[in-house]
């Protein structure tokens, strides 16, 4: 979501209602409260007219909620805490609104990745990858970025060499985290790590961090990096996708972004995009190519990443068929 989305979002939940706006939190990612509750405690000097505009969009009647003049920490800690409890809500509002703290892994969810490096940082690398198969694979590959590269590079190869977690190493994360396991259910082995978690993780660190981290895992174990290289999904291999794939891909980037992507892509992946899209849209973006001034190489690898974001996106959710086999649809 961009920032006028947020923006939007933020909007419009502090027009609906307490109520309504915590049910529609209940089903957001902990990424996603977190992104939309700073919004919304950052909004100031919104428009009637903006207000409507929102509202219109949604849908939603715009004389029935016009008022922002409320105070807008109470109503956000309101909200929270019916979508998501005292605790997840107090927590989650202090990292907003600034102070406290929290532990498990659970709540390592909510936190920022410089946070969750800090509080991990001087534990053993086996008890790092351990709770890091637990997260999100982008909040996992931040807090890898966060860590010393040694660390990192030892932390990584855990990962790609960990398939499973034994109840003791349960216990020891128990131990170190205060928290991880809550009521007195027998604990089961789990598969949360491997080869494929480990390219995940992977997939969204920026390019230089991600050659030092497959060097190192190369020192160790050739035949292991390639592995976590065969299971990668990069930006190149958006020339893998089949041309329905690609318009549905499209029909999902915008198209600024995808200006500043291709400037570090072959021809060949160019001349793919042309061809899948209308006659005028491709004279329009090869336009757009030869009038875009110089990019710096990471405002282009930042594009590349965000549209990955996507890709995997709708891989999970089966409109995009990686290697042609929708039950292979994964990145």
């Amino acid at each position: 979501m961009d920032d006028a989305g947020l923006q939007n979002s933020a909007i419009l939940l502090l027009s609906v209602g307490e109520e309504e706006a915590a049910q529609v939190m209940r089903h957001l990612s902990p990424k996603e409260v977190q992104r939309i509750g700073t919004a919304m405690s950052q909004l100031a000097g919104v428009t009637r007219d903006r207000i409507e505009d929102v509202l219109l969009r949604f849908e939603v009647e715009s004389e029935r909620h016009t008022s922002l003049g409320m105070d807008t920490d109470g109503y956000l800690r309101a909200v929270l805490t019916r979508a998501l409890g005292d605790d997840r809500a107090a927590f989650l509002l202090d990292r907003i609104l600034q102070g406290g703290e929290s532990s498990g892994i659970e709540s390592l969810k909510w936190m920022d990745a410089a946070s969750v490096a800090e509080l991990l940082g001087s534990e053993h690398p086996q008890i790092i990858a351990s709770v890091l198969v637990h997260l999100e694979r982008d909040q996992a590959s931040e807090v890898l970025a966060e860590l010393q590269e040694r660390t990192r590079n030892d932390v990584l190869l855990r990962i790609a060499t960990l398939d499973s977690i034994q109840p003791t190493a349960l216990r020891e994360l128990n131990d170190v985290l205060e928290k991880l396991l809550s009521g007195g259910a027998p604990v089961r082995k789990r598969p949360l790590g491997g080869v494929r978690t480990a390219a995940e993780i992977m997939n969204f660190m920026n390019a230089s961090v991600e050659t030092a981290v497959l060097d190192a895992v190369r020192e160790h174990d050739a035949d292991l990096a390639q592995q976590i290289m065969d299971e990668m999904f990069v930006f190149e291999n958006l020339l893998d996708l089949d041309d329905r794939s690609i318009q549905a891909l499209l029909r999902e980037v915008q198209s600024e972004s995808l200006i500043v992507a291709l400037r570090g892509a072959p021809e060949s992946l160019r001349d793919k995009i042309f061809r899948n899209m209308s006659q005028r849209a491709a004279e329009m973006l090869r336009d757009d190519l030869e009038a875009k001034g110089p990019v710096r190489v990471s405002e282009v690898e930042a594009e590349q990443k965000e549209i990955l974001k996507i890709v995997r996106r709708m891989a999970e959710e089966g409109t995009v068929a990686i290697g042609g086999k929708a039950d292979n649809a994964y990145v």
